[in-house]
């Protein structure tokens, strides 16, 4: 996975251009300004003393061996180019890499752009304070042996009613009007280039736990399905680690040594993304070079940087930082950012140490160090001790002495927002500014629990939050969960199977009914479509007409209904709401009634959705689709689209809004499926794609069909033949420090 690696570490120091020419610029240009460099450096800096430094040295000894003593991966001949040297810094960089993907985003930014170009009631709906349903992750009345929950909710319907645009002082209290007139008409456009460099709003995951109180084995069950970019090679690496005093399997992102998601011979764990709100943007109010922050004007950190072009002319970057962080800036508009990724982070000590912990409290213990990203963790071991906690350093914001949310762009002039504790490019400290580890949501030994990605409780004791996924995948999850535990039979590993494959959306059983009602408004062709629908299952298996026309159609309603807004304000698909808030918008709601623009004619939902239809029917036709899977094929591309390296195209099952995740159109889904037990069977695992990034290999690709059907493989290690490894003290302590590595 060399060119992998290498790949991520140019991604985030800025340098692609060096290596492929003009078309990544934009691209540098984003990351030489957020120097995620330097937060690499600072996060080595914070861990190089450690046994975990002593482990990445290593690591890095072995690829500079392959390196210099191995054939190149093929992409490197191809492009004319050999990597670096590897360095444990450049483990870092992929550690920033993926935070970065799943916490990095400027959503209150594009807020403040959508309230702007329409107003503070459009933008509400676009972006919600809270999502109008009631199946939080964490319900009321899940209790186990010890609990830090809050919440007074049951799983419930999913209904089409009227968004709940969120609290009643969203508007009034929104945010800062210098912040605004800092801003001026900057904000969308820089919000709209930003965009390109965000996390793939679609991507989630999935995982649940069930205690071994309830299994027929006796023992707990554990699953997890992240849900990342889908490409060639895939993003996970599967690992075996074994040595001394440790055996761990799993996967590991290329670049980073220890495994993340998986089990040792105490238990098993996994991640699902917290959408945690831990990046902040400021306005400033600015003089030549110079910003004022408080009382003092204070002159930017500056520094000029270099971006290589090849076959291309050079560029010279800016790069500046504030007491907040880095500033971003395009075509004169600017604003700072703070983010708990620029910090030093302790996740590669507390990944290292959740591999080598030894039962739940060694596991909580490894998790309390888990700086970034925020995440929700599911435990289970071998004793029958179970856990779900949210891990990650969260900030507690202050402005003039309060504690305040984060879903708005800050006056960075008047110290609003600001982050106590927090130190950008440097060591922050974590006992001081952030939410406790005992005070983020989490329960011990509950009977079980479920996540993806939704709402992670009800009414947290501190905002942790400004925007959660749909609940459609959360519902199924605890529907199901719910059915088995109603009928008093045990779990077992088949059905957590089951669930992990299951393709009932419950975006259609939402929203289906309402399309049914709209076909006295729609044309032959398309009310053909429509009549697909009726006494359909809401499965979305490739062998359905129904889910063809079903998928299509969410895409076509969406244009439909925001678009003709967006284009009348040039806003970008980057505003363009989540699938529950285009599935629950009323028909008497202003998108229909009256648009929240000039120029935008009223149309009733009816006519919205007919003429949605209708490009549905036409595009079936146009195409020649017949069923899901003409449509819903795997593609799965190499990183530069090289042709032959990309995968094979095969049909599977699933959508954005199944347990059983695929989003053709983003190209993200289920990344690696995770199903652990401790009954003395192996547990299940498999990636889409292959575990060796060399094209000539026989593994390129091997996983891939079992991928798409939706089967596994034995979590084990295999080999040809009987490898002959044995460990010796190397008497080095550059590369080995404690005893037992």
């Amino acid at each position: 996975r060399l060119f992998e690696m290498d790949l991520i570490r140019r991604r985030m120091r800025g340098t692609l251009s060096a290596a492929v020419g003009e078309r990544t610029v934009e691209s540098d240009r984003f990351h030489v300004q957020m120097d995620f460099a330097g937060a690499a450096a600072a996060s080595w800096q914070t861990v190089e003393a450690t046994q975990t430094g002593d482990a990445m040295r290593a690591y890095a000894a072995g690829v500079e061996t392959y390196r210099t003593s191995e054939s190149l991966p093929l992409e490197f001949r191809l492009l004319g180019y050999e990597p670096a040297e590897w360095t444990p810094v450049d483990s870092m960089l992929v550690e920033k890499q993926i935070s970065w993907g799943l916490t990095g985003s400027f959503r209150s930014l594009r807020r403040a752009a959508a309230a702007e170009a329409l107003d503070d009631e459009a933008a509400a709906t676009l972006f919600p304070d809270r999502m109008d349903h009631d199946v939080p992750i964490l319900r009321d009345g899940m209790t186990g042996g010890d609990t830090t929950i809050g919440g007074e909710s049951e799983s419930g319907d999913l209904r089409p009613e009227p968004l709940d645009t969120g609290r009643s002082d969203t508007v009034d209290d929104r945010g800062s009007s210098t912040a605004d007139e800092l801003l001026a008409d900057s904000a969308a456009s820089l919000a709209s280039w930003l965009a390109q460099f965000e996390p793939d709003p679609g991507a989630g995951s999935n995982s649940w736990l069930i205690s071994g109180e309830h299994t027929a084995s006796g023992t707990p069950l554990l699953a997890n399905d992240p849900h990342l970019t889908l490409m060639a090679p895939p993003v996970w690496y599967q690992m075996s680690q074994h040595r001394p005093g440790m055996r761990v399997s799993g996967v590991t992102f290329p670049g980073v040594p220890f495994v993340v998601i998986g089990e040792n011979r105490s238990g098993a764990w996994g991640f699902t993304n917290t959408g945690g709100d831990v990046l902040d943007v400021y306005a400033y109010e600015t003089r030549d070079g110079e910003y004022r922050h408080g009382d003092e004007w204070r002159e930017f950190d500056t520094e000029e940087r270099t971006i290589e072009v090849s076959g291309g002319e050079d560029r010279t970057v800016t790069v500046r930082k504030t007491v907040h962080g880095p500033v971003v800036e395009r075509a004169g508009q600017q604003v700072g950012v703070a983010w708990t990724g620029i910090q030093g982070s302790r996740t590669a000590i507390a990944v290292h140490e959740l591999d080598k912990s030894d039962g739940r409290e060694s596991a909580l213990d490894a998790l309390r160090k888990f700086d970034t990203p925020t995440q929700n963790v599911v435990y289970a071991d071998r004793e029958g001790n179970t856990a779900f906690w949210v891990t990650g350093l969260i900030p507690l914001r202050q402005t003039g002495g309060d504690t305040v949310r984060g879903d708005r762009v800050f006056d960075g002039s008047e110290r609003e927002g600001e982050w106590p504790g927090y130190e950008p490019y440097g060591s922050p400290d974590v006992d001081t500014g952030w939410i406790p580890f005992e005070e983020k949501p989490g329960v011990l030994d509950p009977q079980y629990v479920g996540t993806a990605n939704q709402r992670v409780v009800d009414d947290p004791d501190h905002y942790l939050s400004e925007a959660y996924a749909p609940p459609f995948r959360g519902k199924r999850v605890y529907d199901l969960l719910d059915e088995r535990a109603a009928a008093e039979e045990p779990f077992d590993f088949a059905f957590v199977r089951r669930l992990q494959r299951d393709v009932v959306d419950e975006r259609a059983r939402l929203f289906v009914p309402v399309i049914l009602e709209a076909r006295e408004a729609m044309s032959a062709g398309a009310r053909n479509a429509a009549d697909s629908l009726e006494d359909w299952d809401y499965r979305m298996d490739r062998d359905s007409r129904a889910a063809l026309v079903f998928e299509l159609f969410t895409e076509r309603y969406r244009s439909h209904l925001f678009d003709p807004v967006f284009e009348a304000t040039d806003l970008d698909e980057s505003y363009s709401p989540n699938d529950w808030v285009l599935f629950t918008l009323s028909a008497e709601s202003r998108w229909f009634t009256d648009p929240p623009v000039d120029g935008v004619d009223a149309r009733t939902r009816e006519q919205v959705v007919a003429a949605a239809m209708t490009d549905t029917a036409d595009q079936i036709d146009e195409e020649g689709y017949e069923t899901y899977g003409d449509y819903n094929r795997t593609a799965i591309d190499h990183p530069f689209d090289l042709g032959f390296l990309n995968y094979p195209r095969l049909p599977t099952d699933g959508s954005p809004g199944t347990v059983r995740n695929f989003r053709k159109e983003s190209a993200t889904g289920s990344s690696f499926r995770l199903l652990a037990r401790f009954d003395g069977a192996p547990s299940l695992g498999v990636i889409p794609g292959g575990n060796d990034g060399d094209y000539f290999s026989d593994h390129y690709s091997d996983q891939l069909r079992a991928w798409a059907d939706a089967e596994y493989r034995p979590l084990v290690p295999t080999t040809d033949g009987d490898p002959e490894i044995t460990f010796e003290p190397s008497g080095d302590a550059a590369i080995g420090g404690g005893s037992d590595e």
